[in-house]
């Protein structure tokens, strides 16, 4: 570790006030010592509480020959930096050291009461700063890890938020669209032999889009501070007839649904608007079941169809968008084949509370 300049010129002064009273009034020993007691502070903060021993030791011979003639100023920084530095075990080593030091250095040379009292105070107070410098180094440092913490947290909630928006858009525009271009093309096939079913599916497709409109101000409005209602378990009835409305054979069978928080019916609703998309564009099939029912203390959403697959086209979200939707809610999420004859299930469980 690299001597910071600091540190040098801290050694220097202190090492200076030292030796220079006891190379004027000691001996070439006491000039030895007090360069023990003073250097060291060099290296005090690789070594703290080696340098307080060297330090300690210097000083406390000193005092006990009765050659310290000024303040002990290597060993009071020397306190201050291990009290700064040290861990706790060591602390508690260099603490009784320095009780046992500083006695030895005031009882053998019999020092006064009030000489006790004033040395005494000096390694308390220099203790108490170096404390107080750890206490609010600690304090930084748990404030920027806390700091940390929250931008981490904040940035994976902006995220998340980001993926909910997305998928919200994806089935909103993929479901809603997807219906629209169905009517569009059935409407355009006899709007010249039958008006009346013309009619009706552009009437659909009005339909579809005012209700896609409202789907959309849903999903946009939180980026305007705003909290819409979702859609939830009520709204599927919706999506069955406008799907109903492209040809296909849509039954919807509701037994006794749990009662669910918002943000698990607008999930249900996901689910079945995601899967009645891809029966539409993708199956080929003639008819889907819908199926909302309770299952143990969770909510069991299902569709099934008829088609060649209904698995839809590479590189789409609509899936795996599915996936982490049901997740994000702490349900499970099964899609495949179906189990109960041709055709493609989607199957999810969410709970309920």
């Amino acid at each position: 570790m690299r001597i910071r300049a600091v540190d040098i010129l801290i050694t220097a002064v202190v090492t200076a006030a030292t030796v220079y009273p006891a190379a004027v009034w000691g001996t070439s020993a006491d000039v030895a010592l007090a360069l023990l007691a003073s250097v060291p502070l060099l290296w005090r903060r690789q070594a703290p509480v080696l340098v307080a021993l060297a330090c300690g030791i210097g000083t406390t011979w000193l005092s006990i020959q009765d050659h310290l003639f000024d303040l002990p100023y290597g060993q009071l920084v020397a306190t201050y930096t291990w009290a700064e530095l040290a861990t706790p075990r060591w602390r508690l080593f260099a603490v009784a050291g320095t009780v046992v030091g500083v006695g030895v250095s005031l009882a053998v040379p019999q020092e006064s009461p009030p000489s006790v009292g004033y040395v005494g105070m000096m390694f308390v107070t220099a203790y108490a700063l170096g404390t107080g410098v750890r206490a609010r180094r600690d304090r930084i440092a748990y404030l920027e890890e806390r700091t940390r913490r929250l931008t981490e947290g904040r940035d994976a909630a902006a995220s998340a938020e980001r993926a909910r928006i997305a998928r919200d858009m994806h089935d909103v525009l993929a479901h809603s669209v997807g219906l629209m271009v169905v009517q569009a093309e059935g409407g355009a096939s006899v709007v010249r032999t039958d008006a009346a079913r013309a009619e009706a599916a552009f009437d659909a497709i009005a339909d579809t889009g005012r209700e896609a409109l409202v789907q959309l101000r849903h999903a946009l409005g939180v980026l305007r501070d705003q909290q819409p209602e979702p859609p939830g378990l009520d709204a599927v009835a919706s999506l069955v007839e406008r799907a109903r409305r492209t040809g296909l054979d849509v039954t919807l069978t509701r037994d006794a649904v749990p009662s669910v928080p918002a943000e698990v019916g607008a999930t249900a609703f996901r689910v079945v608007q995601e899967a009645l998309t891809n029966a539409v564009k993708h199956a080929g099939a003639r008819h889907v079941a819908v199926v909302l029912a309770a299952e143990g203390p969770s909510l069991r959403v299902q569709v099934r169809d008829d088609g060649r697959g209904g698995v839809p086209k590479p590189g789409g979200h609509g899936l795996s968008g599915m996936a982490e939707r049901v997740a994000a809610a702490g349900g499970t999420l099964r899609t495949g084949p179906s189990e109960q004859g041709p055709g493609f299930e989607v199957s999810a469980v969410l709970p309920a509370g």
